[in-house]
């Protein structure tokens, strides 16, 4: 493992905790977007079908559990938690992820490296994720206002996107057989998504200022 992938791995693992800190401190998910967590679920459940099939380290499985068991543990928070979805936007959470599944699957189909069950499920996994932050990026900027945990979320979450980035370009420039160029574009395109909320956030930093986005 490099570098650029254990900060990767770590700065992902933070934006978790900030989320799991904003809900079950304040007991509240407002300004979270339930179907951008439902599609994280459903990234981590495709994307490690060779969970108890492929062994590469105790660390790998801890960490891809760790990321299906805070998935479903978030959705079934804002789903089930008699407190907690009592505070969920429903009414600004409207942006319709069905279509950035379909849309997802169809392309796994037909880009993916093996036509294999594991790899299309694989490949599928990437570019939904590449998708998944659309819902939240658009309910933040339906809402305007954004708290501060929920900013600290979103903000880790571009930063392990943009690891991620570097990850792979380091592999390529170490590994001999290095063929993940699918997750290399999708990373690139997913971490551009994040460009209008790091300008916001570096605005309302720099002048110490609540952070708000353009509605």
């Amino acid at each position: 493992m490099n570098i650029f992938r254990f900060a990767d791995d770590m700065t992902h693992l933070i934006s978790i905790l900030v989320l799991l800190l904003k809900i079950y401190a304040t007991k509240s998910c407002s300004g979270i977007s339930l179907k951008t967590q439902e599609l994280y679920a459903l990234v981590f459940l495709t994307r490690y079908l060779d969970l108890f099939a492929d062994f590469i380290s105790v660390y790998n499985t801890i960490m891809k559990l760790v990321f299906i068991a805070s998935s479903l543990a978030i959705v079934w928070c804002m789903r089930m938690h008699r407190v907690v979805r009592r505070s969920y936007d429903k009414d600004l959470d409207t942006f319709r992820h069905y279509f950035l599944i379909l849309a997802s699957f169809v392309l796994a189909l037909l880009v993916h490296e093996k036509f294999t069950f594991q790899e299309i499920f694989w490949a599928f996994s990437i570019y939904l994720e590449a998708l998944a932050i659309l819902p939240q990026l658009v309910l933040l900027q339906r809402s305007g206002n954004v708290d501060n945990l929920t900013g600290q979320y979103v903000l880790f979450l571009g930063a392990y996107r943009g690891f991620y980035i570097l990850n792979w370009i380091y592999r390529y420039f170490t590994e001999q057989h290095f063929s993940r160029w699918i997750a290399c574009v999708s990373g690139i395109i997913q971490t551009a998504l994040y460009a209008d909320f790091f300008y916001y956030y570096f605005i309302s930093w720099k002048n110490n200022a609540k952070l708000q986005l353009p509605a």
